[in-house]
């Protein structure tokens, strides 16, 4: 596709990814090298959130004046030097650092989103934002089989390595991604007035909206689901099959491969046939069944088939309720609503690890599994509960 957008955005996200997905099956155990318990892992996940969602906003206010790509090159500095601390970490409080570092120049997906939604139509987005869910599955398939090749070696080459693909990607973004003219002052253009991290206020009246405000839930509900999981599986694959970070990485390229099979033209095919909130649904409860299944899993066969079954939950449902949201948001108020959508997810990747922490910390892991599938369940009822065709009439 000769002059697309996208095919920069697939490339930054892509190799942005690569780097985050080197990093996530490996960090629970590089933590715990440095005395970290399963709680304070939790708590090192929290601290990369929590940053974000104070800096994210701020991020997306400044893309709105500057332009989308000046701040995607910061933000993948500050993840370029984040991993560089983390490679070279003594001790623990380095290691948070390199994490807060990191949390407090993260905006990546959601000014890429931002950019999606500048340059795409309404009735192209949910497929455009599947070329975020095919960057996501191709990362997820090559970086974490990377980290546990290399992790079976050292536990600092994976980070370097993904200390030099996010260098990687602000090459690509600065001679790849076409500028955007940013917005001038007193306009609103496709990304939005952005809203402050404290501004609850204004962020209630979009959640009061009939049409808008179940889909924000539903988000709330799957990036909380899915950040209790991601957060706690390493640790509890550690405690019931006694697996370290090459094992976890080889589990996660295979969900990787699986979400490349779903992204890359099956979801398009899908939306088609059966409608985005259908999707929604459907993803909902299997991610719940799913889950409830994984607290009493015990052998290899058992985990790939549920993990692989899992894979469809987070492969439709983020794509699928993101397009809804931005569907049911005027072209001045997609900034607002996107980075609202961060938002849900950094409070969701705040409170999730802790609490999934704090459960493999004390031997719980059945809870552990149990919990990720009552989230998922919520999602799935406040889907079912949505009908979008009473409030046309």
């Amino acid at each position: 596709m000769k002059g697309s957008p996208l095919l920069p955005i697939f490339l930054i996200v892509l190799v942005d990814v690569l780097g985050l997905s080197i990093i996530l099956p490996l960090l629970p155990f590089y933590a715990e090298h440095f005395g970290a318990s399963a709680t304070v892992i939790g708590m090192l996940a929290s601290s990369f959130a929590f940053c974000q969602l104070i800096a994210g906003p701020i991020l997306g206010k400044l893309s709105d004046k500057m332009g989308r790509k000046p701040l995607l090159i910061v933000s993948q500095i500050g993840t370029c030097i984040g991993f560089l601390i983390l490679a070279g970490a003594q001790s623990l409080w380095m290691v948070f650092l390199s994490r807060i570092i990191d949390g407090a120049t993260a905006g990546n997906l959601s000014l890429a989103q931002a950019y999606i939604s500048d340059v795409t139509k309404p009735e192209e987005r949910t497929k455009s934002f599947a070329v975020i869910g095919i960057a996501f599955g191709i990362g997820f398939l090559i970086g974490p089989a990377l980290s546990g090749f290399l992790s079976h070696y050292s536990y600092t080459y994976p980070i370097l390595v993904a200390a030099a693909l996010s260098a990687g990607s602000v090459v690509c973004t600065a001679t790849l991604l076409p500028a955007v003219e940013p917005h001038t002052l007193g306009q609103s253009g496709p990304g939005g007035k952005r809203l402050g991290v404290l501004d609850w206020k204004s962020y209630a009246q979009y959640f009061k909206r009939p049409e808008l405000g179940p889909l924000l839930v539903q988000f709330f509900f799957f990036a909380f689901s899915f950040s209790m999981f991601v957060n706690g599986f390493a640790l509890f694959s550690q405690q019931r099959f006694g697996w370290d970070a090459m094992h976890v990485g080889y589990l996660f390229a295979w969900v990787g491969f699986l979400g490349i099979i779903l992204q890359g033209g099956l979801i398009g095919r899908l939306v088609k046939r059966y409608g985005e909130l259908s999707l929604v649904r459907s993803g909902f409860a299997v991610t719940a069944l799913t889950s409830f299944w994984l607290a009493s899993v015990h052998s290899l066969r058992e985990i790939v088939v549920n993990t692989g079954i899992a894979s469809y939950g987070t492969g439709v449902v983020r794509p699928a309720v993101t397009a809804l949201i931005t569907h049911k948001a005027s072209k001045q108020e997609q900034g607002v609503v996107l980075g609202l959508t961060q938002s849900l997810t950094s409070v969701s990747a705040i409170v999730a690890p802790v609490i999934a922490g704090a459960l493999i910390d004390r031997g719980w892991l059945a809870a552990w599994a149990i919990g990720v599938g009552l989230v998922a369940l919520c999602g799935m009822i406040a889907a079912y509960r949505y009908k979008p065709e009473q409030l046309a009439d």
